[in-house]
């Protein structure tokens, strides 16, 4: 069953299904689709362009976002907070007068209750931890614990700082496992250096 969803094509801005995303809306056709999804079910569907380019064509999937927090800024700006409902493939491009995109897609029926064997998140946690220590990064590994596998994968793969097409791919992984062992590979490859050199990207 396909769905009329109102996009916003962002580049590097990702979402998944129960995280948030928060959201500083400036521009006025981003302003009209806040506005609009306001007064019809709240739901906004991010989405990565494949360019940065005016309608640049986009890449096949995205997430559908709910907006919760809200706050109309006097200037007509908003700033929100998205949280994640599920993600989608686009069939295809809509043609439409409002000012922002929209699209026919499906939705992607993703398992809710997915989980690691005790060997794969020992050996995630043990590459996170390393590619922390690389980018000296401060984290709360106690709380991590904590957190069960998915939001464990989802949540670092929606912050991790790797680029554009790196965290599609994570994105589009088919389930939780594939999405671990990609993220891996990832942390990995970014976080090698040579010497005092910049980062690799995939770029």
């Amino acid at each position: 069953m396909s769905e009329k969803l109102a996009i916003f094509p962002l580049t590097g801005a990702i979402l998944y299904p129960g995280l948030s995303l928060p959201l500083h809306i400036f521009e006025q056709r981003y302003r009209a689709l806040v506005s609009d999804a306001l007064v019809r079910d709240r739901r906004i569907a991010m989405i990565q362009p494949q360019r940065p380019a005016e309608r640049a064509p986009l890449f096949e999937i995205g997430c559908i976002g709910h907006i919760g927090d809200v706050e109309a800024l006097e200037d007509g700006r908003y700033n929100i907070v998205l949280q994640g409902e599920a993600r989608y493939r686009i069939m295809r491009e809509l043609d439409v007068t409002t000012q922002y995109r929209q699209v026919e897609a499906e939705l992607i029926a993703d398992e809710h209750d997915a989980w690691l064997s005790s060997v794969e998140r020992a050996g995630f946690e043990r590459e996170a931890r390393r590619f922390a220590d690389r980018q000296g990064y401060s984290v709360d590994w106690e709380s991590v614990a904590r957190l069960d596998d998915t939001t464990l994968i989802n949540g670092v793969s929606q912050i991790v700082p790797f680029d554009p097409a790196a965290k599609q791919a994570l994105l589009e992984a088919d389930d939780i496992r594939v999405r671990c062992e990609l993220l891996v590979q990832l942390m990995q490859f970014f976080g090698r250096r040579d010497g005092d050199e910049e980062i690799i990207t995939l770029q």
